[in-house]
């Protein structure tokens, strides 16, 4: 069953975080390669020393990465997801990395969350349930 895709909104960003923004997406697209087990120890790896991020940091970083590659502007939610923690993580901050799935119809989604909430998705996120949560390391967070 195929649906329709409409990409999302580029944004206007500096030239600066155009560069770290590609980076993230070329990074991400070797890292979605590996297997769901490996890919969460390397990014849980990636946690160390990061402190939480604010949404408004997950959605600029998001932003940015919708706005350098059509693939994470469309239907490429996993590179999306990790492109964008990759370069929350440039800056010092790390979001809640996930994934999960939908079951009527089947789909699998990945995104980024802030304090549990999804950053940049729309009301049907709330159709999925998490499967793999990679958050900042809890010696880090924030008192909620």
């Amino acid at each position: 069953m195929t649906f329709p895709v409409v990409p999302e909104q580029r944004t206007r960003i500096t030239l600066r975080s155009a560069i770290a923004a590609r980076a993230a997406v070329a990074a991400a697209w070797l890292l979605i390669r590996l297997s769901p087990g490996r890919l969460r120890r390397l990014l849980r790896a990636l946690t160390h020393g990061a402190r939480p991020a604010t949404e408004a940091e997950a959605l600029r970083s998001r932003q940015a990465v919708v706005s350098v590659s059509r693939a994470c502007a469309g239907q490429g939610c996993l590179q999306r997801a990790v492109a964008t923690v990759l370069l929350c993580r440039l800056r010092g901050a790390w979001p809640d990395w996930c994934t999960g799935v939908r079951t009527r119809p089947f789909r699998a989604h990945a995104w980024v969350e802030v304090n549990r909430r999804p950053v940049g998705e729309g009301e049907d996120i709330q159709l999925f349930r998490t499967l793999i949560r990679v958050p900042v390391r809890e010696d880090r967070r924030r008192d909620t």
